[in-house]
């Protein structure tokens, strides 16, 4: 056990007061890159769950009556606290995840970025003030918040994908039950004690780790005294929550799966393009949603595309997320490491061809290497699936049309990317790209200043930037009745008018 896990919470966090949960049942963390236990941690039950909405609930209203101002040097807090135990976190992401050393830090700057970025945005609560159009009133639009908050996140990030629903809810004034990936808790519980320790009060934000998550969740979702739910996760268990939210009418914000294009033009800039390549692919080991699943190159510069790829690709140091020299730690479970290599073998099978890598490599630890796949049939389930690992189809392209066709093929609709070095040409297909984003000669875009988001199944709403704030607020309309002598000046304008 690292000292960053040995110091970390492993209770739950409810109404302020750190727990066990009800019955006393725990679950282990394991480390991915040996597949031994690292911690053990409380197993919320729907009995924690209700005390959560309880104890949130009666926080609302307190901390949604402190002026914007006293929240915003709070969130501000938690981004310094953050920032100054960026060391610590980075490894317990690591120990928890897997991922690279160098990407856990990436992710606590990016994480913390969020408190930092809606603390400003908590000053800026903008409303509307306007004089009807028909006269006779003015239209006045408040928001308050939209109230209690169920937060769901995934394992891949589990610092980011916390910050970015937490820090927006407490913006806007709203208290949050967060429930984080059973893979990952330990680093939402950290977040969570900086919280605290930043002067969020009691019963604002609360933490459920759990191993049952539809007997924690349900619950909460049929809970009136819940008004929203913001999950980021897989689109099959999307569909499920929103069945489930609808009982209730709740406000839902949905980030779902991905298959994202990257496009690559005979015209562009092949060493960016690669670099980019490289970026979009390997963040977090291809374990993200923003992830470029399918490679599209025209067909002039494939061949060199390929190449360069290929063994940039090859160059990358597989291993254990803590050894420095890492550049890809292991996939998160032994599941994901057999769905990889199975998506690989039928491609294979299929009669596509691996420059490098195709094959799980020995344990301990579920390691897949990077591999570029060239010869891939057009029905390969990994051209249609996400493949959330460092697998890089690579197909070429002849036309414009047939790109924009290939890339649009999917359900999905989160992100695409665009190699290119004519603008008019990325500023056109980034309207024809059906996409919540596009990386336009860019490999990697998230950023806390932006809306984060997709179409079609990718979601609903947007994380991140102004819009990510909105979310979390309701809009509420005033009529406000103008003067008398302006009614009466309105009434008679409108018979004149009216007789005319």
């Amino acid at each position: 056990m690292t000292a960053a896990v040995r110091g970390a919470p492993a209770d739950l966090l409810v109404d302020g007061t750190w727990r066990a949960a009800s019955g006393g049942r725990r679950f282990a963390v394991h480390d991915p890159a040996t597949g031994e236990p690292i911690a053990e941690v409380s197993d919320a039950t729907a009995d924690d769950a209700r005390a959560a909405v309880g104890a949130a609930h009666r926080a609302g209203p307190g901390w949604a009556g402190r002026p914007p101002r006293e929240r915003a040097e709070i969130l501000r807090r938690v981004h310094d606290l953050m920032t100054g135990d960026a060391a610590r976190l980075a490894r317990l992401i690591v120990a928890e995840s897997g991922k690279a050393l160098a990407d856990a830090h990436a992710e606590v700057a990016y994480a913390a970025d969020f408190f930092r970025w809606y603390a400003e945005e908590a000053v800026r609560g903008a409303g509307e003030f306007l004089r009807a159009p028909s006269g006779g009133r003015h239209i006045l639009v408040l928001h308050r918040p939209v109230g209690v908050c169920v937060l769901i996140t995934p394992w891949n990030f589990p610092a980011a994908m916390a910050t970015r629903k937490i820090a927006p809810a407490l913006a806007a004034g709203c208290s949050v039950v967060l429930k984080p990936a059973a893979l990952t808790p330990l680093t939402a519980l950290a977040v969570a004690e900086l919280t605290e320790r930043a002067g969020v009060p009691p019963g604002v934000v609360n933490v459920l780790p759990t191993r049952t998550p539809d007997a924690v969740v349900r619950p909460m979702l049929a809970d009136p005294r819940v008004r929203k739910l913001s999950f980021t996760g897989g689109t099959a268990t999307g569909r499920t929550l929103l069945e489930q939210a609808a009982g209730q009418i709740l406000n839902c914000s949905m980030e779902l799966g991905g298959n994202a294009p990257f496009l690559v033009f005979a015209d562009a800039d092949l060493d960016a393009a690669v670099e980019g390549a490289l970026a979009a692919k390997m963040r977090n080991g291809g374990q993200a949603c923003t992830a470029a699943n399918r490679f599209y190159v025209e067909r002039p510069v494939h061949a060199e595309f390929v190449a360069r790829f290929a063994a940039a690709m090859g160059r990358l140091r597989v291993g254990p997320g803590l050894d420095e020299r890492t550049d890809v730690g292991p996939l998160i479970s032994a599941a994901a490491r057999d769905d990889v290599a199975a998506l690989v073998q039928e491609a294979v099978d299929g009669g596509a061809r691996p420059l490098v890598g195709g094959h799980p490599l020995e344990g301990p630890g579920y390691f897949f290497p990077p591999t570029v796949l060239t010869d891939v049939p057009p029905g390969s389930r990994v051209l249609h699936e996400e493949i959330f690992g460092p697998v890089a189809p690579v197909l070429p392209f002849d036309t414009e049309d047939e790109a924009v066709a290939a890339a649009n093929h999917t359900e999905y609709g989160l992100i695409a990317y665009l190699y290119t070095s004519d603008l008019d040409r990325g500023l056109r297909l980034t309207h024809a790209l059906e996409t919540g984003m596009v990386g336009l000669n860019q490999g990697v875009i998230s950023d806390p200043a932006a809306p984060f988001g997709g179409v079609k199944q990718s979601g609903l709403g947007r994380e991140g930037g102004h819009h990510g704030l909105l979310d979390y607020l309701e809009p509420v309309y005033v009529g406000v009745a103008e003067p008398r002598r302006d009614r009466r000046r309105a009434f008679t304008h409108a018979v004149a008018q009216w007789g005319q």
